[in-house]
């Protein structure tokens, strides 16, 4: 359609141009017409400059998706004939796989309007990958046929409903018989009594933003962010703060978190303290934690690395 219009507008120029070779008109308004026609036809050469080639690129279409997209092909076999490297493709294996579908599925699945829509196993699975692999989405762009902004988009919003479908599912509720279960779990398997969780903090690489100077930048020589989380005795996270700079230290970060704040007003229904033995004085609960954190009574650190340190201090004794 621009085409045919530029071609008229061409025509008509060239139409004025000649009548105004053989003098045929000097009026004002047709040189004001005949430049707003050249204005016109500019306009029309330079949006077709910007527009589109095509809506979708061939190699990620529907059909090419289906024929050799990892989704349809790489993952299903994996699925009937190797969960092991299903495992260390997604990080997870096929039953849990099909049991995450089935909670966050229904909150990932987009509507028909004029094309099909990206399945819901498809999303999942691309982020499944980009969080597995930490691999570039342009990577992910050809391996899963999904254009590089749709990827992009996909992963955003699937790893916000993931957190909104399970953070209520998943994490235990701050109540005192949930402490008193994960305390006899860490006296049970780590021989550590009275302990309701170990907290440490985790550096996450990323590019530095625009205009943050030295704020990300960390003690390791990069720029980061900072995961900081609680650990029961089987490894589940039951505490989590994400997204400090990389520049803050672990105590620092905890102190300023919400939940560092909550212990320290008593506000985490912690069980009252209570003696090991019959006689024996009357022990708190406690994070168990390295010496980047603070030791109070809700927090037990081990002495500062020091060469003078005897076998005593070395190693901790309940």
């Amino acid at each position: 359609m621009d085409s045919v219009i530029s071609s008229t507008i061409l025509f008509l120029i060239w139409k004025r141009l000649r009548m105004c070779r053989k003098k045929i008109c000097y009026k004002q308004v047709d040189r004001r017409q005949l430049i707003i026609l050249i204005t016109l036809w500019k306009l029309l050469k330079k949006n077709k400059k910007h527009s589109r080639r095509t809506w979708v690129r061939p190699i990620f279409t529907a059909r090419q998706r289906f024929l050799q997209g990892s989704s349809d092909n790489l993952v299903k076999e994996m699925t009937f004939n190797d969960p092991e490297m299903f495992y260390n493709y997604c990080r997870m294996y096929p039953e849990t796989f099909e049991l995450l579908l089935s909670i966050v599925g229904p909150h990932i699945e987009k509507q028909y309007c004029i094309r099909d829509p990206i399945s819901s196993r498809t999303r999942l699975l691309i982020c499944l990958r980009y969080l597995a692999s930490g691999d570039s989405m342009t990577s992910i762009s050809y391996s899963f046929r999904v254009a590089v902004c749709t990827v992009s988009k996909i992963i955003s919003e699937t790893c916000e409903e993931l957190w909104n479908t399970l953070q209520k599912l998943v994490f235990p509720d701050v109540k005192e018989e949930n402490w008193l279960k994960i305390a006899n779990n860490f006296a049970i398997k780590w021989n550590f009594p009275h302990c309701i969780g170990a907290i440490d903090g985790k550096h996450v690489q990323i590019q530095s933003p625009p205009h943050s100077g030295s704020t990300f930048y960390n003690y390791k020589g990069h720029h980061s962010i900072n995961l900081l989380a609680v650990c029961d005795a089987d490894y589940c996270f039951t505490l989590v703060d994400i997204g400090a700079e990389g520049r803050q230290s672990d105590g620092g970060i905890f102190s300023n978190s919400i939940f560092g704040q909550r212990f320290e007003n008593k506000d985490l229904n912690l069980p009252e303290p209570k003696s090991i033995e019959i006689s024996g004085p009357a022990i708190p609960f406690v994070l168990v934690a390295d010496e980047a954190f603070a030791l109070t009574n809700y927090m037990m650190r081990p002495y500062p690395r020091s060469k003078h340190l005897n076998r005593q201090k070395k190693v901790l004794k309940t």
